[in-house]
Order: structure tokens, then sequence, then C-alpha cells
């Protein structure tokens, strides 16, 4: 039996492939959405920014941001998720994903529920897949500020899985 691999080797192999996956959604760039890789868990930061305030009275990031992070946060675990087992196996490399970019869940549906106002501070997301078969996914993602007890939205999306030969 072959020794395991030095987790060196296996964070940089994650943390590459993740990076590749976070890097095929222009959108995340443009709000500076950041994913962070504890094991297998993912935790989507958004940084504020002048940017993402949609009243400036109050002020308060815009609900179009806030809707959007949580569907790219969606759209990343869904993926992460669906790569992980070949990312693990070694039958998918983060070489081969930056040349031939895996196929994203297209969105079929996504509510939002604001909880309370997005204060013009750093938020972060995670999300958890309910179910995920081969042509179809729920996720549900929570999103907050200060307080993972405090919510600011949550929101529940339906995805159209892309075929798996297409990875």
């Amino acid at each position: 039996m072959p020794p395991p691999e030095p987790v060196q080797h296996v964070k940089h192999r994650r943390d590459s492939a993740l990076r590749t996956l976070v890097d095929s959604v222009p959108y995340a760039g443009f709000l500076g959405i950041v994913i962070e890789r504890h094991g297998d868990e993912l935790t989507a930061v958004l940084p504020y920014d002048e940017k993402l305030i949609g009243n400036p009275v109050l002020p308060a990031l815009h609900g179009g941001v806030i809707a959007s992070f949580l569907e790219v946060t969606a759209i990343i675990e869904l993926s992460w998720a669906m790569l992980w087992d070949e990312l693990e196996s070694g039958r998918l490399t983060p070489e081969a994903m930056a040349e031939n970019l895996p196929r994203l869940p297209k969105t079929i549906d996504f509510t939002v529920d604001y909880l309370r106002t997005g204060l013009p501070r750093d938020g972060y997301a995670r999300a958890r897949v309910n179910r995920s078969g081969r042509r179809y996914a729920s996720v549900h993602v929570e999103a907050w500020q200060d307080n993972r007890a405090r919510l600011f939205a949550q929101a529940t999306g339906h995805f159209l899985m892309p075929q798996r030969g297409n990875v």
C-alpha cells in the first residue's frame, strides 16, 4: 500500500481546485466574494465595499447584492460537493479543471428572505445541500454579519445539475 499523500499536497490540491471554481464565476470577483475552506466546509465572505450600498441614507447593502451573494454561495457549494469525490480520488486534478472548467448548475428558482438590514460591514454565508440528484438539486443558504445566530438573509434555491460527463 502506498504511503498517504503529504497534507501540504492535499491542501494545495483542494485550494487550487476551489480557486479555479470561484474564478469561473466572474460576478463573484466583481462583488469581491472570497470563499474560505476548512476541510470540506465552505464559508463565503462578502467584504464590505462602498459600491455594495443600495440605500446610502440608512446605509444598507443593496438587496440585489445580498441575493447575488447568496446565489453564488449556493452554486459554489453545490459545485464543490459535486466535484469533491472526483477531486479526492485523483480522477480530477486542479490543472484539468483549469483547462476544462466544469459546467456550473443552472438556477431554476431562488427565493430570498430578507430578515434584517444588511449593515455596511462584512457578510458571511454558508450553504447546505438538501438534495442533490443527477438532474436536480435543492440548496439552503444562510447569511450573517457579526453574529451567526442573527441572520440578515436566507435563501432556498433549486438548480438544474450539469450532466456528469461534462465535468
